[in-house]
């Protein structure tokens, strides 16, 4: 596997590829990987020529306070892990790379769609988000480009940038991988301590509780959302950001359970936010 840092080698690299007729895809990350991120690069050695993943911890898509500077990292544990999965290339470039001294120009997709859930917790995180992906996608040129469900909002979001700046791109969604216990994989799982680690168990548990409620019939919102937030609210140590039940296709919100829907949530466990959700489709 060969490790990039500089944007105009990996751009040669990419339209080389081009030029010989390889699909490219891409998969971005901000490492510290686990085997949510290993199933992405899996995904896309099934359908592409060529896989780059790139690695970032974007700056700009961490608000103030928020955990940035301790974000974990480990970069040789990381190419470790994509030359067992044979990714081909590892893009993983600087700060100052990415974003140059008087950098002052930002990709935004407006509207409810980011102003919303995670939106409304984290002003600005979209815009970081919309910018990197976009800048990504001009870099390396990808026709793939694979995200996780776990992050299903900014997946969303993604998908309409891509759509509206028409980038010649798919986006591929892979559902999201869970410890056997049912917790959704994450980079930051790791700051929990192991009583943090039970508790952090009932985002997957109200979420199971949403899918039993819908199952067994209960179409109404509202009444959902009161029961997952009461099983939530038992934990001590959690502290809920938001639960929404949305339109899964644009997240618009709903009153009644109807067509391909999204359960979201975010819950701090301790000082670690999750987020976590499930598509429901009556």
């Amino acid at each position: 596997m060969k490790v990039v840092k500089n944007i105009s080698e990996i751009q040669r690299i990419c339209l080389d590829y081009k030029r010989a007729g390889k699909i490219i895809g891409l998969v971005p990350t901000m490492g510290y990987l686990h085997e949510g991120h290993l199933s992405l690069v899996r995904e896309a050695k099934k359908r592409c020529d060529t896989v780059i993943v790139s690695i970032f911890v974007n700056p700009i898509q961490f608000g103030k306070g928020e955990d940035y500077d301790i974000y974990p990292r480990d970069l040789g544990r990381d190419i470790e892990l994509l030359t067992e999965e044979k990714a081909d290339i590892l893009f993983a470039p600087s700060v100052r790379e990415m974003y140059p001294e008087g950098y002052s120009t930002f990709v935004e997709v407006e509207g409810e769609i980011t102003s919303k859930m995670c939106g409304a917790s984290r002003p600005g995180h979209f815009r970081g988000v919309t910018t990197v992906v976009s800048k990504l996608f001009n870099i390396c040129l990808p026709d793939y480009a694979f995200f996780g469900q776990k992050d299903a909002q900014q997946v969303t979001i993604i998908e309409k940038m891509a759509r509206e700046l028409n980038f010649p791109i798919e986006i591929v969604r892979v559902p999201i991988v869970r410890e056997e216990d049912g917790l959704a994989m994450s980079s930051r799982n790791v700051y929990l301590a192991p009583e943090e680690r039970r508790e952090a168990l009932v985002l997957y548990q109200s979420l199971q509780h949403a899918l039993k409620l819908i199952k067994s019939g209960e179409r109404d919102v509202p009444r959902i959302k009161r029961e997952m937030e009461e099983m939530i609210k038992s934990r001590p140590r959690a502290e809920i950001d938001y639960i929404e039940i949305v339109r899964a296709e644009d997240l618009a919100y709903i009153d009644k359970i109807e067509g391909r829907v999204l359960v979201a949530l975010a819950v701090r466990i301790g000082k670690t936010r999750l987020i976590d959700n499930l598509l429901v489709e009556v």
